[in-house]
Formats: structure tokens, C-alpha cells, sequence
């Protein structure tokens, strides 16, 4: 028998971990963007969902329907197995909660394997998303870190997390550092899977004291922070960080891996050539090709990067609760929870 569940009671399960949630989307829908933490078991390949939405489209809503269920019915048997194997309670969506979830709901039910039926599918579930994030009213203070290119701050707030500290981790939602280097290395991601990340984690965080947050800009690589968000941060506690120039070019060079990145290096750089005088765009573009990356980046920082943010925080200055002065990032990670913990309560 077939059992839907309602968004709002699927939500509530999901954060509570009593549901195993699967997308039975195809992998090029899923890799676009899913319910974060949900496992892909897709009904029909790219190449199959595309024929049948050329059939749907060109021949008859009849014939995609028999098509389909042509291509399922040789390959149900691996496919149920796949959903014997899961433990415990199970929800499919796909894009509208229609016929690819309601088929494999069905089958499953068939086969005596209980699994939900999203209501509404993914579509709902964004739209969702979508709504909480213009709409919440989020209770925790915002505790804000400034500091210039290559100060650590993300990995200072890391640290923090990691000691028990409630720490929204906005560059690692995006899979961007925020600048025109910021994607080396990383994977970034479409603003649907950041807002959905974005919003369990403020699900995580919202009976909490305070959260910390780096001061990003609205815009970090491919996505932007929700107004609610960027108002909080505006309205927070804001804590700036100092680090000397050796300390920073290091902190670059070990994130961004430049001897590996060679290539990517290069193209990023071109983006901002123009806006740096002539000779020393000449200078910092010999260094890169010769492989003197701690002395491109220096360069970079002096006559690029930290300009910029001066002139920055000449227009946005917010009172300072906090300067704190290191020599390394992981000093700065201790003078800052000791900070947090003057201000805040203590986590547990």
C-alpha cells in the first residue's frame, strides 16, 4: 500500500535521523542538487530520462509511460535489492513526487519494504527551504571574524567547531573561499545545495546562545547569503584578527596548494591583472610562472588584496569587540574562544 508522508512530518524525521532518505532521480539530478544526505538510487539513468522525455514531448504522454516501464521492468530486481539492503525506515522523492517515486513506493510496498513517498517531492522540499530562509527568525547572536586575505580565519573557526563551538562554516557550504581564487581546489556548489546545507545547519544552531561566522560578503563564489543571514552578521558582535604578512602568505601557499594548481593559479589571476599597475602585474605574473609563489602572493596581498579590504571596511566599520593580535592562526583560535567565552556562554 501506498504511503506518502507529509513534508513538515518528513522534515521533522529527517533531522531527528528516523528516515534513510533516497533520491530516485536520475545521477545528472542528483549531482545538480538533492535533500542533503540522501543516497541515490535512480530509477532511470541521464540517457534513459532522456529518451523518455523525448517521447513525452514528441510522440505521447502514453508512449513515455510504456517506454518506461519497459526499461524498469529489466532492471527492477537489482533495483529492489538495492533497497532491501538499507536499514531502517526509508523515504523516496523525485523531482514533483509523481511517477518515478510513486513506482518505486509501490514496487517496494509489493515486495513487503516499507518506504514513504515524499508529498510534493524535491520540488516541495526547495521551495521549502526557499521560504524558511527569507522567513526565519533566527534567535542566535552572531558572533562576526574579521581580518584580512590569508588571516585563517576559516580555519580558526574550524578549530572552534571542532572544540564544541556552534560555528556556521559559510565558505564550506559554498565550496568557495569567497575571492577569485577561492574555487582552487574545491568543489563549488549551486545556490540550491548551499541553501539547503545552509539551512539544517541554522536548524542545528538555532536554540544556541550565539553562532560564530567568518564576515563574508553576500556573494561567496557561485552563492548568495540570504538577506536574514547578512543582517544578523551586520548586527552581531565583531571581532577582528591580526596576523603578520609571513604568517599569511603561509596560510595561502597551505590552502591553495599553488605548486599543484599551477594552471588554475595562472586563469585567476588574468581576472585581476588589469586592476594592479603594470609592473607589478608583470612581477607577480613572472613569480607565478617561475614557480616563487610565496612571493606572487605577498605581492598579491600588499597591492591587491589588502587595499581592497581596507577600502572595504572604511565603508562597513562596526564596532569592534575585540582586536586580537598572533603570530599564528592556532594562536589566534585560542585567544578567540577565550573571547567567545567572555561574551557568550560557554558550549558544552
Amino acid at each position: 500500500m501506498l504511503q506518502d508522508i507529509a513534508l513538515d512530518t518528513f522534515m521533522e524525521k529527517r533531522r531527528n535521523g528516523e528516515l534513510l532518505v533516497v533520491d530516485v532521480r536520475s545521477p545528472g539530478e542528483y549531482r545538480d542538487a538533492t535533500i542533503p544526505g540522501s543516497l541515490n538510487i535512480p530509477l532511470f539513468d541521464d540517457a534513459e530520462r532522456a529518451e523518455i522525455g523525448t517521447i513525452y514531448k514528441q510522440v505521447s504522454v502514453e508512449a513515455a509511460k510504456q517506454r518506461g516501464l519497459e526499461i524498469v521492468s529489466v532492471k527492477l530486481p537489482a533495483f529492489v535489492r538495492q533497497f532491501a539492503e538499507l536499514p531502517g525506515k526509508t523515504a523516496v522523492f523525485c523531482w514533483r513526487g509523481g511517477m518515478r517515486s510513486r513506482t518505486t513506493a509501490t514496487v517496494l510496498s509489493l515486495m513487503g519494504i516499507q518506504a514513504f513517498r515524499l508529498t510534493g517531492g524535491y520540488r516541495a522540499y526547495r521551495r521549502a527551504v526557499v521560504q524558511a530562509l527569507e522567513e526565519m527568525a533566527f534567535a542566535p547572536r552572531a558572533i562576526v571574524l574579521h581580518g584580512n586575505t590569508g588571516s585563517g580565519k576559516t580555519a580558526i573557526l574550524r578549530d572552534l567547531k571542532a572544540r564544541g563551538y556552534p560555528v556556521l562554516d559559510l565558505e564550506g557550504l559554498a565550496g568557495h573561499r569567497g575571492s577569485v581564487f577561492g574555487h582552487i581546489g574545491l568543489h563549488s556548489r549551486n545556490q540550491k545545495t548551499f541553501d539547503a546545507l545552509l539551512f539544517d545547519e541554522l536548524k542545528r544552531y538555532e536554540d544556541a546562545p550565539y553562532v560564530l561566522m567568518e564576515a563574508e560578503s553576500k556573494r561567496i563564489g557561485k552563492v548568495t547569503m540570504p538577506g536574514m543571514l547578512q543582517r544578523k552578521k551586520e548586527e552581531g558582535l565583531h571581532v577582528w584578527m591580526e596576523l603578520p604578512i609571513e604568517a599569511r602568505v603561509k596560510t595561502i601557499l597551505d590552502d591553495y596548494r599553488p605548486e599543484e594548481n599551477r594552471q588554475a593559479c595562472r586563469e585567476a589571476f588574468r581576472l585581476i591583472k588589469s586592476r594592479l599597475h603594470t609592473p607589478v602585474a608583470a612581477e607577480i605574473e613572472s613569480h607565478l610562472d617561475e614557480g616563487r609563489y610565496d612571493q606572487a602572493v605577498e605581492r598579491m596581498l600588499t597591492h591587491y588584496y589588502d587595499p581592497r579590504y581596507a577600502f572595504s571596511s572604511e565603508s562597513y566599520v562596526p564596532e569592534a569587540a575585540a582586536v586580537i593580535r598572533a603570530d599564528r592562526p592556532e594562536d589566534a583560535a585560542d585567544t578567540l574562544a577565550r573571547i567567545v567565552d567572555r561574551h557568550s556562554t560557554v558550549p558544552s
